[in-house]
C-alpha cells in the first residue's frame, strides 16, 4: 500500500499546494478553486486529525513549545478570543509562468511573484487570541513527546530534501507527483500582498518595521498570544471570548525574519499585515487556521465526561464531594450544600434581563484571621475543582486603580483587555475582608458597578469611548466577606458555621480527578420539570407567598435554581418531589441561620 506522499504535521503547506493543484488541473473546480473556495485540503484534514487519530501527534503551541516547533508545521493552539480584527486581503492566487499557485495558510508567497502576473485577492479574517485567562496549571497537556517528534523531522538533510523537490515539483506529472511530492518550503520568501490594494496594507519601507533583531522572546506561561486567521468560516462561527481550538500552520520564525533585514530586495516584496494590526511577526506567532473547534470546560479534564453518568456512581462522588467541602468549611455541613450547588451553577437561559441558572453565592461571618484557614482552604479548592478560577482582594485601592472593563484604543485600533474579560465557565471569588474605610474615586464607583451587574445580570460593559456596550457572560461568582456584601447583591447569603479547623490533608489525584469529572459532566445536564411537579411547586410558592409578602420573583426563580441544581448533583433530569423537599428544607435552615 503506498502511504501519503507528503507529511501532513511536517509539511501541511505541501499538502495544500498539491490539493490546489490537482483542483485547478482538474478542470471541472478549477474556477470554483480560483474564487477562493476550500478546494478539499479541508476534508484531507479533517480526516487525518479525526477519522485517522492525528490529532493527538500535533503538537500544542504554548510559551514552552514556541521555541522548538519549526515553522510552517501543523500546531494547535488553545486560547480564548481577546480581540476580532476584522478582514485581511490577501493575493490568494497567482500564475508563476503557466501554473496556478496559491498563497492560502501562509503570510509569504511560495516563489517571487511577477507583478504583471495573473493574480486573484482573497479575504481571510484576523483574530486576536490569548491563553484563557486564569487558566490553572493542571489542565495543562504534556507534549514534549510531540515536541521531540517536531525537532527531529526538521535535520538539514530533511530541508535540503524539501527544497530540491520544491526545484523539480514543475518538471513532473501529477500521477508521479502522487508518490514523490515530500513538500515545498520557499528558497525565498515574499509576502502575498499586492501594491494596488493601498487601502488595506502598506509597504514595509522602513527598517524593523516587520522584522525585528529579537530572538524568540521569553514568553511567561500564560502570557503566549497568536493571531490567528481564519479561511472558510461562517461569521457567527466565532464570537468574542469564546474559547477554540485551532490547529494550522504556525508561521512564526524571528531567526528567519532577523535574517531578512539585510536582504534590500526582499524587503522590498514585502508586505505588512493591515497596518491597524500592531503586533509584530517577530513576536507574535501567526496560525492560519485550517480547522477549528470550540472547548468548554469538560475538555481541559483528563477524563473525558459523559452525558448521563450511572447513578451509583454519581451518588457516591456526591457523597466524597460533599464530604471534603464540609470538612474545609470546618464541618459546616449546611454551607457545603450550598458550595455544592454554586459550583454545578450555570448560565443556561436569559429571560429579559435574568440570567436563569446562575447561582452567586456569598459566605458571610469571614474576617482576616478565619480568612486565612477558611478563605484559604476554600480558594485552593475551587482551584483543584475547575478549569478557570482567579481570586480577588478586594480593597479600596483595587476598585480605585484597576482596569476590570475591556476598552477600545482607537490609536492602535485595538481592544485592550481587562480582568472581566473572562471566558465562559470561569469561576470569580472576591474577598471583601480586605476592605478598609478609603473614598472611591470615579474610577472606583464605576468599578464596583461593573462588578455588581456582573453579579446580577451575568453582563460586563465594554468601553469603546463613545459609547458602552454591554456582553453576556457565564461566570460563577462567590463572595468571603464579614456581613452580607453590601456591594455584591449575591442569590445566596449565608453565615458560616465552622465547628473545627479546616481540612489540610492531601488530597488523591483521582479522588480530584473524579470530581473534576462530576462537576463538568453535571453542569451540562438538561432539565424539566413534569406538569405534575410544576404543581406541586407552584402551589409551594403561593403558600409561601402568602405567608411572606416580601418575597418575589426573584426569590422564586431562585428556589427554581435551586431545584434544578438539587437534581443534576444527584445525575437526574427531572425534578422529583424528593429533591424539591430538600431544596426546601436547605431554604428553611438557611433561612433561620440568618435570623
Amino acid at each position: 500500500m503506498v502511504g501519503m506522499p507528503y507529511d501532513l504535521l511536517a509539511n501541511p503547506l505541501g499538502a495544500v499546494r498539491l490539493t490546489f493543484q490537482k483542483a485547478v488541473d482538474s478542470g471541472h473546480s478549477g474556477e470554483a478553486t480560483l474564487d477562493g473556495r476550500d478546494w478539499g485540503a479541508a476534508d484531507l484534514f479533517r480526516q487525518f486529525l479525526f477519522n485517522d487519530g492525528g490529532l493527538s501527534q500535533v503538537p500544542i503551541l504554548n510559551a514552552a513549545s514556541v521555541r522548538t516547533i519549526p515553522p510552517n508545521s501543523l500546531v494547535r493552539f488553545r486560547g480564548m478570543i481577546q480581540d476580532m480584527l476584522g478582514n485581511e486581503f490577501y493575493v490568494g492566487a497567482y500564475k508563476d509562468g503557466g501554473r496556478w499557485r496559491t498563497n492560502k495558510f501562509t503570510d509569504v508567497s511560495q516563489v517571487p511573484m511577477d507583478l504583471s502576473s495573473d493574480k486573484r485577492v482573497w479575504e481571510r479574517r484576523l483574530l486576536y487570541c490569548v491563553p484563557v485567562p486564569w487558566l490553572n496549571s493542571w489542565t495543562e497537556p504534556s507534549s514534549e513527546v510531540l515536541l521531540n517528534r517536531c525537532a527531529s523531522s526538521t535535520s538539514p538533510q530533511t530541508e535540503k530534501r524539501q527544497r530540491d523537490d520544491d526545484e523539480t515539483i514543475d518538471h513532473m506529472d501529477m500521477e508521479v507527483l502522487d508518490h514523490a511530492f515530500q513538500g515545498s518550503p520557499p528558497a525565498k520568501k515574499m509576502r502575498g500582498g499586492h501594491p494596488s490594494l493601498s487601502s488595506y496594507s502598506h509597504e514595509c519601507m522602513a527598517e524593523g518595521t516587520c522584522s525585528s533583531t529579537s530572538m524568540v522572546p521569553d514568553f511567561e506561561s500564560s502570557s503566549l498570544p497568536c493571531l490567528v486567521k481564519i479561511y472558510d468560516s461562517a461569521e457567527d462561527d466565532l464570537k468574542l471570548n469564546d474559547i477554540f481550538e485551532f490547529i494550522g500552520v504556525l508561521t512564526f520564525d524571528p531567526e528567519a525574519t532577523a535574517a531578512d533585514k539585510g536582504d534590500s530586495d526582499e524587503l522590498e516584496n514585502r508586505f505588512c499585515e493591515e497596518e491597524s494590526v500592531h503586533l509584530p511577526p517577530s513576536k507574535v506567532p501567526r496560525l492560519h487556521c485550517l480547522e477549528h473547534r470550540k472547548l468548554g470546560v469538560h475538555d481541559f479534564l483528563s477524563i473525558s465526561p459523559v452525558v448521563e453518568p450511572k447513578p451509583n456512581q454519581v451518588k457516591e462522588l456526591r457523597e466524597t464531594l460533599l464530604g471534603h467541602l464540609t470538612a474545609i468549611l470546618g464541618n459546616d455541613g449546611l454551607a457545603a450544600e450550598f458550595m455544592l450547588l454554586h459550583l454545578l451553577s450555570k448560565v443556561h437561559a436569559r429571560v429579559d434581563t435574568l440570567a436563569v441558572g446562575k447561582l452567586s453565592l456569598n459566605l458571610t461571618c469571614f474576617n482576616k484571621e478565619n480568612t486565612s484557614v477558611f478563605g484559604n482552604s476554600l480558594n485552593l479548592a475551587v482551584k483543584n475543582l475547575l478549569p478557570i478560577t482567579h481570586s480577588i482582594p478586594l480593597s479600596v485601592d483595587y476598585l480605585n486603580t484597576s482596569t476590570l472593563a475591556p476598552r477600545k484604543d482607537y490609536e492602535t485600533n485595538r481592544l485592550m483587555s481587562g480582568v472581566l474579560q473572562l471566558a465562559e465557565g470561569s469561576h470569580l471569588t472576591i474577598d471583601e475582608t480586605h476592605i478598609q474605610a478609603g473614598t472611591l474615586t470615579s474610577v472606583g464607583v464605576e468599578n464596583a458597578r461593573l462588578l455588581k451587574n456582573l453579579m446580577e445580570l451575568q453582563k460586563v460593559e465594554y468601553d469603546f469611548k463613545y459609547y458602552k456596550m454591554e456582553m453576556t457572560t457565564d461566570v460563577q461568582l462567590l463572595v468571603l466577606s464579614e456581613g452580607k456584601s453590601n456591594i455584591f447583591p449575591a442569590d445566596i447569603v449565608l453565615p458560616l458555621r465552622p465547628s473545627s479547623v479546616g481540612s489540610t490533608e492531601m488530597l488523591d489525584s483521582e479522588a480530584l480527578k473524579a470530581w473534576r469529572w462530576y462537576l463538568a459532566s453535571l453542569r451540562s445536564l438538561p432539565h424539566t420539570i413534569e406538569p405534575q411537579m410544576q404543581k406541586v411547586v407552584e402551589d409551594d410558592m403561593v403558600a409561601a407567598r402568602q405567608a411572606n409578602r416580601t418575597l418575589g420573583s426573584q426569590d422564586f426563580s431562585r428556589w427554581l435554581t435551586m431545584g434544578r441544581l438539587m437534581s443534576v448533583s444527584f445525575g437526574e433530569t427531572c425534578l422529583s418531589l424528593e429533591h424539591w423537599q430538600m431544596v426546601k428544607e436547605l431554604e428553611r435552615l438557611r433561612m433561620e441561620r440568618l435570623q
